[in-house]
């Protein structure tokens, strides 16, 4: 990444909206501290057609207003926002959820990061609410990945060696590194890596485009960087508790798996993520038994976000 002339990064943010009239006035309001130490160009927020007053409010903050006409998804709304971007005029792109609050400083440090060759993605540090880790990064999935997360959770196989898809030991927050993926809740995505790449999949609707795009990037050269002294407060957790959306994450993490590996892989991996949701439905999981039957009954899928 080239720093612009006056010595200050030029950054661009997009911020995905449906129904967040709710965090969206705190997260806009986090963003000039936010992004002190940078040249902040562009606040541009693309809206899945909200019912609530997310537009109002974006247009009240005096962000860029970009409607997709419908519940398009996160791939397809970070798209729409993209396509309002001259990407000649900026150094890197904030790819952000309306939940998330950008702490002071938080973008320079994201920017500096990013300057470094090979860099195309830095992703920060993510904290919940009461400022307590919220884990973020990723290892690249695998089956015995999925199979120990099937058997002991994940939560406690992520803080074994690498057997845990999602990283739960705190120690490996603590210092910068190159990471498979991380949660997209919030990216500094370069421009050239913007380019290289091209869209976001919109295939996937919810869960596993930022997934496939780390790794697509990966392929292609560029590194995930994350980077502990960048900071954002992330709210989350939605996947946790509605079960149409934990069974499009689920239903997307094998989708993803099968496109990367070949077919006996794949046949192993779907094998241990139902027995995970099978074993969790069995001790009453409304989510688990939601993913269970969109695992196994592929007509029970949704095909689009409700409006």
């Amino acid at each position: 990444m080239k720093i612009s002339i006056l010595g200050l990064a030029r950054i661009a943010i997009v911020i995905v909206t449906y129904n967040s009239a709710a965090v969206l006035a705190e997260c806009l309001g986090s963003l000039p501290e936010g992004s002190r130490g940078v040249n902040l160009t562009q606040v541009v927020v693309a809206d899945n057609a909200s019912q609530d007053e997310s537009a109002q409010i974006a247009e009240n903050a005096g962000a860029q207003l970009v409607q997709t006409g419908r519940n398009a998804g996160y791939a397809a709304a970070i798209n729409a926002g993209l396509a309002t971007l001259d990407l000649d005029q900026l150094d890197g792109v904030m790819v952000l959820n309306p939940d998330c609050k950008v702490h002071p400083g938080a973008l320079a440090v994201l920017a500096g990061a990013l300057q470094e060759p090979d860099r195309g993605i830095v992703v920060p540090r993510l904290t919940k609410p009461d400022g307590s880790l919220q884990p973020s990064l990723r290892r690249e999935a695998t089956v015995h990945a999925a199979f120990a997360e099937a058997v002991i959770g994940g939560s406690l196989s992520g803080r074994i060696g690498s057997f845990g898809e999602v990283i739960t030991d705190p120690r490996h927050y603590e210092r910068a590194g190159t990471f498979a993926w991380a949660t997209g809740a919030a990216m500094l995505l370069g421009t050239e890596a913007i380019r290289q790449l091209g869209p976001w999949d919109e295939s996937f609707l919810l869960y596993s485009e930022e997934t496939e795009y780390a790794l697509r990037a990966a392929d292609q050269g560029w590194m995930l960087w994350y980077e502990p002294t960048a900071v954002v407060e992330h709210i989350g957790g939605e996947s946790g508790t509605n079960p149409m959306l934990a069974a499009l994450l689920m239903v997307n993490k094998v989708r993803l798996f099968r496109r990367r590996r070949g077919r006996t892989a794949s046949a192993a991996y779907y094998l241990c993520i139902v027995l995970g949701q099978s074993v969790r439905a069995a001790m009453g999981s409304r989510t688990a038994r939601a993913a269970l039957v969109a695992l196994l009954f592929p007509s029970r899928r949704i095909r689009e976000l409700p409006q």
